[in-house]
């Protein structure tokens, strides 16, 4: 550590760094941020920054309100988008005066959990695909006007909203954020970027960068990207499937023994069926953290390509998990797809409640269900129910129901988290049961 942050101090004084952004996220995944300059810095490493955690969502109370925010020296990045490069960021941990860490803090609460993992030898990695939209405005209470009207794997050449997608890949690449794929989505101005595989901690940290950038450079081109998961009605939403494995060292032990794989097409280990068990089992319990806005279940229906049933598939994607096909000659990249997130959720939480499942499946050795083979999107719900599979959770309401219940999320979230998440999402139902929508207005005043 004590290297890592010799190397910022110099590295900000040979790039004449003039301002250096602490960025943390609250409970429910907004990103904070407190400046310092360079002459600040080594004592923020040593001493941590202080700052009143009672102005944060579902940081402190009043009575407990001092909290100090320490800077992560592997997470130096200067701003490329900023005016003469001069700007930098760290993700912080948030710790309390006596050095704890806080337990508000939702990267303290994944910290945690990897540490679970680490101590049996097991080192999560996590790729996930973003989808967003590029929008004319972000007015609220003003509908949404695409910037182009493309639609899956379109080519287009000069449109705006492809040359804010190259713009944005060039700034992830310069912030050494590695990008896998990008494409145009299936909805108008719906875009994809898919980023490699690392783990967990530096993927969320990669995911709260990469929303700022593309909202940054948006607004640098007078538009509004958003990670709303559905912002347009009657088109596809956007989700963030998380790829998932474990491993050990350099090993991946989601992939199977040669000698008894048979050389099937997205085999997986013992290890990872049983993991892949234990997030089917838990499913509904964490997609509250998952999915965690009202908007996030009008994604979640059945006719726009998002998963509705717990079930898993190989080559099937209306299934809630699939194993993707892997080349015989790359084992590292065995993995399971979880289908479900979208991009407006917590990452270190999402994480955390993930890993959670997963090793309990591991730990209770759970039995795999049998795969689903056949396209639930063309069955009818009755049909699928009586296949003996579950639906996701259809509401904010029926998820937090059942994630109260969860002694797994209670354990992987912490006390403190757990019951302020609790809380925050009840008002937030409460609050959407009582508004009257423009679709109410429209379908009911003029008759009744």
């Amino acid at each position: 550590m004590e290297r890592e942050q010799e190397y910022v101090l110099r590295a900000a004084e040979e790039r004449n760094v003039k301002l250096i952004r602490l960025w943390f996220t609250d409970v429910l995944g907004k990103l904070k941020s407190v400046a310092i300059s360079p002459v600040e810095l080594e004592t923020a490493f040593v001493e941590g920054v202080h700052f009143d955690g009672s102005a944060i969502d579902g940081f402190s109370r009043i009575q407990e309100s001092d909290v100090m925010a320490k800077p992560d020296p592997s997470t130096f990045e200067v701003l490329p988008w900023t005016e003469g490069g001069t700007t930098a960021r760290m993700f912080c941990d948030i710790e309390t005066p006596s050095g704890r860490p806080f337990d508000g803090d939702p990267r303290q609460v994944l910290r945690r959990n990897l540490l679970k993992a680490q101590a049996d030898g097991q080192i999560f990695q996590v790729a996930p695909e973003m989808e967003f939209f590029y929008f004319a405005e972000g007015e609220p209470g003003v509908s949404p006007t695409p910037l182009d009207s493309g639609s899956y794997f379109d080519l287009t050449t000069s449109d705006v909203a492809s040359d804010l997608r190259r713009r944005t890949i060039s700034v992830l690449e310069a912030m050494g954020i590695p990008v896998e794929y990008s494409f145009h989505e299936d909805s108008p101005s719906q875009h994809e970027i898919d980023l490699r595989y690392t783990d967990a901690m530096s993927m969320a940290d990669q995911i709260m960068t990469f929303r700022l950038v593309v909202r940054e450079l948006a607004m640098e081109q007078g538009h509004y990207a958003s990670f709303m998961p559905k912002p347009l009605e009657g088109l596809q939403g956007s989700g963030m499937h998380l790829h998932l494995s474990l491993f050990e060292n350099d090993t991946n032990i989601f992939h199977p023994d040669p000698s008894t794989a048979q050389g099937q097409v997205g085999e997986l280990s013992p290890v990872g069926r049983n993991f892949m068990a234990g997030l089917l089992r838990h499913a509904p319990e964490i997609t509250a953290v998952t999915n965690q806005l009202v908007n996030s279940y009008k994604r979640l229906v059945v006719g726009y390509e998002a998963p509705v049933w717990v079930s898993w598939a190989r080559n099937n994607r209306s299934a809630l998990i699939r194993v993707p096909l892997t080349k015989p000659d790359k084992t590292s990249s065995t993995r399971i797809e979880y289908r479900a997130p979208d991009p407006a959720c917590n990452p270190y939480l999402a994480f955390s409640v993930i890993l959670a499942a997963g090793r309990a499946g591991i730990e209770g050795n759970y039995d795999l269900p049998a795969e689903t083979t056949q396209n639930l999107y063309e069955l009818s719900s009755e049909e699928v129910a009586k296949m003996g599979v579950e639906p996701v959770p259809r509401s904010l309401a029926e998820a937090i129901d059942v994630m109260e219940r969860s002694e797994l999320v209670h354990e992987a979230l912490g006390e403190h988290i757990f019951e302020w998440f609790l809380r925050n999402k009840r008002n937030e139902w409460e609050s959407y049961k009582s508004h009257v929508s423009q679709w109410e207005l429209k379908r009911y005043l003029p008759n009744w």
